[in-house]
């Protein structure tokens, strides 16, 4: 195992391009993904804080239930549609990158409508209104208020980001795991671990790693910014 480590740590420092490669599938994917989930789960976000609409509460307990939702369920689902005998068959978008995106849309959007919906929910039941009163638009009072939450959503993107890089399931069913093309990292270290060959999926493993602490000391750091930042325009 140590011996493994070492190669690993070589693998990375290196450059080994197929590794680089896969690492690079999966950020593309997962970052297209979160892009294309962002403003809709925004909108969503607001919505269900901020009107009143028969079945709101129905809707809310929805995406709060789709958070458990596991993601080999949801690549079943999209499996199924996109086969060659389902109903959306004839797109041929199964095991591209365009059907792992959709797998991981699917995964990403209900954890920013449920995490952005209960940080507006904390704003001061009065906000809505004193924006509004003051002439703000719907939609400048809305960014009003989002800039508020801001640290909530950008907790709210950390944490859809990491589950839908972090997943095998629904990549490993839309994908294929097609080396250079649909082969991200968590397909590679399922495969390689199966295969005996541990040095790659450590080297993977270590790449997953270090984002989550980048991105977690990232968002602790500008928390900190945020508590300071009255004490320097004092």
């Amino acid at each position: 195992m140590t011996e493994a480590i070492i190669q690993a740590l070589q693998m990375l420092l290196a450059g080994d391009p197929t590794l680089w490669d896969i690492v690079g599938v999966s950020f593309r994917v997962s970052l297209v993904a979160l892009t294309i989930s962002l403003v809709p789960g925004l909108a969503i976000a607001a919505l269900l804080a901020f009107a009143r609409f028969p079945g709101r509460r129905l809707a809310v307990s929805l995406f709060n239930a789709m958070l458990s939702i596991p993601a080999v369920v949801v690549g079943l689902t999209f499996y199924l549609l996109l086969s060659r005998h389902g109903p959306l068959g004839e797109w041929r978008l199964l095991f591209t990158q365009t059907a792992m995106v959709a797998g991981q849309v699917a995964l990403s959007l209900p954890i920013l409508v449920a995490m952005i919906h209960t940080a507006l929910q904390e704003l001061d039941p009065r906000a809505w209104e004193t924006t509004r009163t003051l002439g703000a638009g719907a939609l400048r009072a809305t960014l009003i208020l989002l800039r508020e939450v801001r640290f909530a959503l950008l907790a709210a993107v950390i944490a859809a980001f990491g589950r839908i890089i972090a997943e095998v399931g629904s990549a490993m069913m839309l994908g294929g795991n097609i080396l250079g093309y649909t082969r991200n990292i968590t397909t590679a270290i399922a495969l390689e671990t199966s295969k005996g060959a541990y040095a790659q999926g450590i080297a993977l493993g270590l790449v997953l790693l270090l984002l989550s602490f980048s991105l977690n000391a990232g968002l602790h750091w500008l928390q900190g910014r945020s508590r300071l930042q009255p004490e320097y325009l004092a």
